[in-house]
């Protein structure tokens, strides 16, 4: 049986790795980018081919490249394009957050995303899947958090206008949006008093697994998932 092809961007840690792990033990081979780290040998994983790719999502033309070597190394576009990459940064009030800091997040997390939604648009199967990852503290406001949640919102907008627009090739375009989850990003910055406020927010006093997710990820990727398209799905453990 021919494995169809999954291109995950920003794969190499939290959620992005959970959900490439998913993929593979899903049937997919896998392709994912990374930024900051030695270039990994293509390797197998649960009988899947998996490759990285360094990329700045940033460079559109970047984005470009990593599509078209992901389909000479792997014979073929990818079936299903997972746009995970993005960056978190400390929040603060409004009135005092740094405009230095704010172009951060629109840089990464709103262009960024363009730039892979843009790409994954003309370059997916006809009949795969799309899906970008967000926040479910889009709808769970709390101070501070306004900068990076808007960002994500941004990515919700473009996804929704996707899933219209690319209905007639059965390309099928989600959102997930989870809480808190227990990545290195999330840890940063937070103390043990930090990290229980989080926890408490759900009412299974918790927080998230990456592999919770990655496994929502792979359910969208998926045949099971083949009348959902243009929706958020929020893995938050009941936070909203």
């Amino acid at each position: 049986m021919t494995r169809k092809i999954a291109l995950v961007v920003g794969g190499s840690r939290g959620i992005g790795a959970a959900s490439v792990q998913a993929l593979a033990a899903a049937g997919f081979d896998v392709a994912y980018t990374y930024v900051n780290r030695e270039a990994p040998e293509p390797h197998e994983q649960a009988g899947a081919r998996v490759r990285g790719y360094r990329l700045d999502v940033g460079d559109a033309e970047a984005v470009q490249r990593v599509f078209a070597d992901v389909a000479h190394d792997f014979g073929a576009a990818p079936h299903c394009v997972v746009a995970s990459a993005g960056i978190n940064v400390p929040p603060g009030p409004l009135a005092s957050f740094p405009a230095a800091r704010f172009r951060e997040l629109v840089e990464v997390n709103i262009v960024g995303a363009f730039n892979v939604l843009a790409e994954a648009a003309r370059q997916v199967q006809d009949g795969g899947t799309i899906i970008g990852l967000t926040t479910s503290m889009i709808r769970h406001a709390v101070p501070g958090g306004g900068p990076y949640t808007a960002s994500k919102a941004a990515v919700e907008s473009l996804l929704r206008s996707l899933a219209k627009e690319l209905a007639g090739r059965k390309v099928r375009v989600n959102a997930v949006a989870p809480g808190p989850v227990d990545t290195d990003l999330f840890r940063s910055g937070k103390n043990e008093e930090a990290l229980q406020r989080s926890a408490a927010m759900s009412p299974l006093n918790r927080v998230g697994r990456p592999e919770e997710i990655g496994e929502v990820v792979a359910f969208l990727a998926s045949d099971k998932s083949s009348w959902i398209t243009g929706q958020t799905v929020q893995p938050n453990g009941g936070l909203v």
